[in-house]
Protein backbone atom coordinates (compact mmCIF):
# COMPACT_ATOMS: atom_id res chain seq x y z
CA UNK A 1 0.00 0.00 0.00
CA UNK A 2 1.32 3.43 -0.95
CA UNK A 3 -0.07 6.45 0.88
CA UNK A 4 -3.31 4.60 1.58
CA UNK A 5 -3.75 3.32 -1.99
CA UNK A 6 -3.61 -0.38 -2.80
CA UNK A 7 -2.05 -1.34 -6.14
CA UNK A 8 -2.46 -4.40 -8.33
CA UNK A 9 -0.02 -4.81 -11.21
CA UNK A 10 -1.68 -7.06 -13.76
CA UNK A 11 -0.65 -8.99 -16.85
CA UNK A 12 2.57 -10.34 -15.34
CA UNK A 13 4.25 -13.01 -17.45
CA UNK A 14 7.61 -13.59 -15.74
CA UNK A 15 9.00 -13.99 -12.22
CA UNK A 16 11.33 -11.05 -12.84
CA UNK A 17 8.46 -8.68 -13.56
CA UNK A 18 6.55 -10.00 -10.55
CA UNK A 19 9.55 -9.29 -8.34
CA UNK A 20 9.88 -5.81 -9.86
CA UNK A 21 6.23 -5.07 -9.15
CA UNK A 22 6.64 -6.23 -5.57
CA UNK A 23 9.71 -4.06 -5.03
CA UNK A 24 7.84 -1.04 -6.38
CA UNK A 25 5.06 -1.47 -3.84
CA UNK A 26 2.41 -3.63 -5.55
CA UNK A 27 0.02 -5.19 -3.05
CA UNK A 28 -1.27 -7.74 -5.55
CA UNK A 29 0.17 -9.45 -8.62
CA UNK A 30 -2.18 -10.32 -11.48
CA UNK A 31 -1.73 -13.31 -13.79
CA UNK A 32 -4.07 -13.65 -16.76
CA UNK A 33 -5.46 -17.06 -17.69
CA UNK A 34 -7.58 -15.82 -20.60
CA UNK A 35 -6.07 -17.25 -23.82
CA UNK A 36 -7.21 -14.32 -25.99
CA UNK A 37 -5.19 -11.83 -23.93
CA UNK A 38 -1.73 -10.85 -25.23
CA UNK A 39 -0.62 -11.20 -21.61
CA UNK A 40 -2.00 -14.70 -21.10
CA UNK A 41 -0.05 -17.43 -19.36
CA UNK A 42 -0.83 -21.11 -18.90
CA UNK A 43 -1.32 -23.02 -15.70
CA UNK A 44 2.00 -24.75 -16.32
CA UNK A 45 3.80 -21.42 -16.66
CA UNK A 46 2.20 -20.17 -13.46
CA UNK A 47 3.26 -23.28 -11.59
CA UNK A 48 6.83 -22.84 -12.82
CA UNK A 49 6.89 -19.28 -11.44
CA UNK A 50 5.55 -20.28 -8.03
CA UNK A 51 8.87 -20.71 -6.16
CA UNK A 52 9.71 -17.06 -6.84
CA UNK A 53 6.29 -15.55 -6.09
CA UNK A 54 5.16 -14.11 -2.73
CA UNK A 55 2.39 -15.76 -0.75
CA UNK A 56 -1.02 -14.22 -0.21
CA UNK A 57 -0.90 -11.75 -3.11
CA UNK A 58 -1.43 -13.63 -6.38
CA UNK A 59 -4.58 -12.93 -8.41
CA UNK A 60 -5.77 -15.31 -11.14
CA UNK A 61 -7.53 -13.23 -13.80
CA UNK A 62 -10.00 -14.94 -16.14
CA UNK A 63 -13.12 -14.54 -18.26
CA UNK A 64 -16.20 -16.66 -17.44
CA UNK A 65 -14.19 -19.62 -16.07
CA UNK A 66 -15.53 -23.00 -15.06
CA UNK A 67 -15.58 -23.81 -11.36
CA UNK A 68 -13.00 -26.53 -11.99
CA UNK A 69 -10.65 -23.98 -13.57
CA UNK A 70 -10.99 -21.78 -10.49
CA UNK A 71 -10.20 -24.72 -8.23
CA UNK A 72 -7.21 -25.69 -10.39
CA UNK A 73 -5.76 -22.18 -10.11
CA UNK A 74 -6.34 -22.30 -6.36
CA UNK A 75 -4.49 -25.60 -6.10
CA UNK A 76 -1.65 -24.07 -8.13
CA UNK A 77 -1.26 -21.26 -5.59
CA UNK A 78 -3.54 -18.41 -6.64
CA UNK A 79 -4.82 -16.47 -3.64
CA UNK A 80 -7.62 -14.44 -5.26
CA UNK A 81 -9.74 -14.78 -8.39
CA UNK A 82 -10.68 -11.83 -10.60
CA UNK A 83 -13.48 -12.89 -12.93
CA UNK A 84 -14.61 -10.86 -15.92
CA UNK A 85 -18.00 -11.74 -17.38
CA UNK A 86 -20.86 -10.40 -19.53
CA UNK A 87 -23.80 -8.75 -17.80
CA UNK A 88 -26.18 -11.46 -19.07
CA UNK A 89 -24.30 -14.18 -17.16
CA UNK A 90 -26.85 -16.14 -15.04
CA UNK A 91 -26.75 -15.29 -11.35
CA UNK A 92 -26.45 -19.00 -10.58
CA UNK A 93 -23.17 -19.10 -12.49
CA UNK A 94 -21.71 -16.23 -10.48
CA UNK A 95 -22.94 -17.85 -7.27
CA UNK A 96 -21.14 -21.06 -8.27
CA UNK A 97 -17.89 -19.12 -8.66
CA UNK A 98 -18.35 -17.67 -5.18
CA UNK A 99 -19.03 -21.12 -3.75
CA UNK A 100 -15.98 -22.61 -5.49
CA UNK A 101 -13.41 -20.17 -4.03
CA UNK A 102 -15.32 -18.22 -1.38
CA UNK A 103 -16.83 -14.71 -1.66
CA UNK A 104 -13.88 -13.29 0.27
CA UNK A 105 -11.50 -14.41 -2.47
CA UNK A 106 -13.68 -13.63 -5.48
CA UNK A 107 -13.22 -10.31 -7.29
CA UNK A 108 -16.04 -9.63 -9.73
CA UNK A 109 -15.42 -7.58 -12.89
CA UNK A 110 -18.71 -7.38 -14.80
CA UNK A 111 -18.58 -6.00 -18.33
CA UNK A 112 -20.89 -3.03 -17.88
CA UNK A 113 -22.10 -1.13 -20.96
CA UNK A 114 -22.02 2.67 -20.57
CA UNK A 115 -25.66 2.98 -19.50
CA UNK A 116 -25.70 -0.08 -17.20
CA UNK A 117 -24.83 -0.14 -13.51
CA UNK A 118 -23.87 -3.12 -11.38
CA UNK A 119 -26.80 -5.44 -10.63
CA UNK A 120 -27.63 -5.29 -6.92
CA UNK A 121 -27.96 -9.07 -6.67
CA UNK A 122 -24.22 -9.43 -7.34
CA UNK A 123 -23.21 -7.48 -4.24
CA UNK A 124 -23.54 -10.36 -1.73
CA UNK A 125 -21.40 -12.67 -3.88
CA UNK A 126 -18.07 -10.84 -3.52
CA UNK A 127 -16.36 -8.25 -1.38
CA UNK A 128 -14.32 -6.71 -4.19
CA UNK A 129 -15.52 -5.35 -7.53
CA UNK A 130 -13.43 -4.08 -10.44
CA UNK A 131 -14.75 -1.62 -13.02
CA UNK A 132 -12.80 -1.64 -16.27
CA UNK A 133 -13.21 0.27 -19.52
CA UNK A 134 -16.12 -1.05 -21.57
CA UNK A 135 -15.33 -2.45 -25.00
CA UNK A 136 -17.83 -4.30 -27.16
CA UNK A 137 -15.41 -7.10 -28.04
CA UNK A 138 -12.83 -7.16 -25.25
CA UNK A 139 -12.78 -7.88 -21.51
CA UNK A 140 -10.34 -5.28 -20.20
CA UNK A 141 -6.79 -4.82 -21.41
CA UNK A 142 -7.75 -2.08 -23.86
CA UNK A 143 -5.41 0.58 -22.52
CA UNK A 144 -8.28 3.06 -22.79
CA UNK A 145 -9.41 5.23 -19.88
CA UNK A 146 -12.58 4.15 -18.13
CA UNK A 147 -15.61 6.07 -16.90
CA UNK A 148 -14.33 7.71 -13.73
CA UNK A 149 -17.71 9.27 -12.88
CA UNK A 150 -19.39 5.87 -13.05
CA UNK A 151 -16.72 4.37 -10.81
CA UNK A 152 -17.12 7.13 -8.25
CA UNK A 153 -20.90 6.69 -8.24
CA UNK A 154 -20.62 2.95 -7.52
CA UNK A 155 -18.02 3.44 -4.80
CA UNK A 156 -20.16 6.04 -3.05
CA UNK A 157 -23.36 3.99 -3.39
CA UNK A 158 -21.83 0.79 -1.96
CA UNK A 159 -19.13 1.77 0.55
CA UNK A 160 -19.23 -1.65 2.25
CA UNK A 161 -17.59 -3.15 -0.85
CA UNK A 162 -14.06 -2.55 -2.12
CA UNK A 163 -13.88 -0.99 -5.59
CA UNK A 164 -10.89 -1.27 -7.93
CA UNK A 165 -10.34 1.42 -10.55
CA UNK A 166 -8.99 -0.01 -13.80
CA UNK A 167 -8.63 0.93 -17.44
CA UNK A 168 -5.92 2.99 -19.13
CA UNK A 169 -4.11 4.06 -15.96
CA UNK A 170 -0.53 5.22 -16.41
CA UNK A 171 2.05 7.54 -14.80
CA UNK A 172 0.61 10.55 -16.60
CA UNK A 173 -3.02 10.20 -15.46
CA UNK A 174 -2.95 8.33 -12.15
CA UNK A 175 -2.98 11.54 -10.10
CA UNK A 176 -5.98 12.94 -11.94
CA UNK A 177 -7.74 9.58 -11.72
CA UNK A 178 -7.39 9.41 -7.95
CA UNK A 179 -8.50 13.00 -7.48
CA UNK A 180 -11.54 12.49 -9.70
CA UNK A 181 -12.69 9.18 -8.20
CA UNK A 182 -11.42 8.95 -4.64
CA UNK A 183 -10.28 5.41 -5.50
CA UNK A 184 -8.36 3.55 -2.82
CA UNK A 185 -7.43 0.57 -4.98
CA UNK A 186 -6.07 0.73 -8.54
CA UNK A 187 -5.16 -1.79 -11.22
CA UNK A 188 -2.43 -1.04 -13.77
CA UNK A 189 -1.14 -3.10 -16.68
CA UNK A 190 -0.45 -1.69 -20.15
CA UNK A 191 0.32 1.75 -18.73
CA UNK A 192 3.57 0.45 -17.21
CA UNK A 193 4.69 -1.75 -20.11
CA UNK A 194 7.27 -1.55 -22.88
CA UNK A 195 5.31 -4.24 -24.78
CA UNK A 196 2.29 -6.44 -23.93
CA UNK A 197 3.27 -8.58 -20.95
CA UNK A 198 6.64 -6.86 -20.46
CA UNK A 199 6.72 -4.41 -17.56
CA UNK A 200 8.89 -1.31 -17.82
CA UNK A 201 10.87 -0.59 -14.67
CA UNK A 202 11.02 3.18 -15.18
CA UNK A 203 7.33 3.48 -16.03
CA UNK A 204 6.36 1.45 -12.97
CA UNK A 205 8.58 3.55 -10.72
CA UNK A 206 7.16 6.76 -12.22
CA UNK A 207 3.62 5.45 -11.67
CA UNK A 208 4.34 5.02 -7.97
CA UNK A 209 5.98 8.46 -7.71
CA UNK A 210 3.04 10.17 -9.43
CA UNK A 211 0.62 8.31 -7.17
CA UNK A 212 2.39 9.84 -4.16
CA UNK A 213 2.30 13.30 -5.75
CA UNK A 214 -1.46 13.39 -6.41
Amino acid sequence: MIDGIRIKVCGLTSPGDAELAGRCGADYLGFIFYPKSPRAITLTQFQAMQPRLPTGRKVAVSVSPTTEELRAWARAGADFFQVHFPTDTPLATVAAWAEAVGPDKLWLAPKLPPTVDLAAELLPLAGIFLLDTFHTEKFGGTGQTGDWTKFSRHQQAHPARTWILSGGLNPENIGAALRATGAKFVDVSSGVESAPGMKDCEKLKRFVVRLNER
